[in-house]
């Protein structure tokens, strides 16, 4: 592990970490947002993380244990670890709560002028918790992401393009509420720029915490509890905004087209 690839993981981590400031920008320029569009783009990440979780990850994780502990307790190791991360974000998300709400975007985004609004304070409350909301749960996307890209950068790039297509709409939901509140762009755009970089703080302090002592047994410990990660976030997050925000059918085909992608991704690089 060369400074090199210490810095690509870095780097691709910021990248989907500032994408939530691009979400940002785009609900400013944009009259209404393209909910069909985000609906098949949330299904199409979801895809590409439920796929290469199960498929890539999980099976790297089982790999790297099982050469060091051996085929039952490197296989018991793997199963506690991926459901142990489904565990940390379940708590995370159950003590943060989301905030982000769709119809109340939507509604932001009907009113003709920010003085309209029927209660600003409400608004404002909506957008400054989502904006915590979202920056705890970038946390372990960021080390989600970082892991992924030290141990394949190729692997890495595809989490996180798919993190960042998730991290759109979360700038829109911070940024949405708390423009119609204030009046004030550069406002919106800063909170929502700020929730984002939540992820590369997180794996900067993953970095921090296990760089030490990194090893094959840390490595498959931490990649089994990151595929556990990203199938919950599939699942409890982007999956049902994907719904909320369209069709049933375009967030499915969505998120097939996603694992197709991600399939042939993989192929490609055997």
């Amino acid at each position: 592990m060369g400074t090199q690839d210490v810095l690509i993981a870095f780097g691709l981590t910021l990248f989907a970490g500032l994408s939530t400031g691009f979400g940002s920008a785009l609900a400013f320029f944009a009259k209404r947002t393209n909910t069909k569009v985000l609906s098949a783009a949330l299904g199409f990440s979801a895809g590409v993380m439920i796929y290469v979780s199960f498929v890539e990850i999980f099976q790297k994780a089982k790999d790297s244990l099982i050469t060091e502990l051996g085929p039952s307790i490197g296989y018991w190791v793997t199963a506690m670890a991926f459901f142990a991360g489904i565990v940390i974000i379940a708590a995370i998300d159950k003590l943060v709560p989301s905030f982000e709400n769709p119809h109340e975007v939507h509604r932001a985004e009907e009113m003709d002028m920010p003085g309209r609004a029927a209660n600003f304070k409400k608004l404002y409350r909506m957008g400054m918790f989502t904006a915590l909301a979202i920056a705890i749960h970038n946390f372990p996307e960021g080390l989600a992401t970082f892991v992924s890209a030290l141990k394949d950068p190729k692997l890495g790039a595809a989490i996180a393009i798919a993190i960042a297509i998730h991290n759109i709409p979360e700038g829109v939901a911070v940024s949405i509420p708390i423009f119609y509140a204030t009046g004030s762009r550069k406002k919106a755009f800063i909170y929502s720029f700020l929730s984002g970089l939540a992820e590369p703080v997180g794996a900067f302090i993953g970095y921090v915490i296990f760089f030490s002592f990194f090893n094959d047994i840390v490595f498959g410990t931490l990649f089994a509890a990151v595929a556990g990660i990203m199938v919950f976030i599939s699942l409890d997050e982007l999956l049902p905004t994907a719904r909320e925000y369209g069709e049933h059918h375009l967030s499915a085909y969505g998120l097939v087209l996603g694992m197709v992608v991600m399939a042939v991704s993989l192929l490609l690089f055997v």
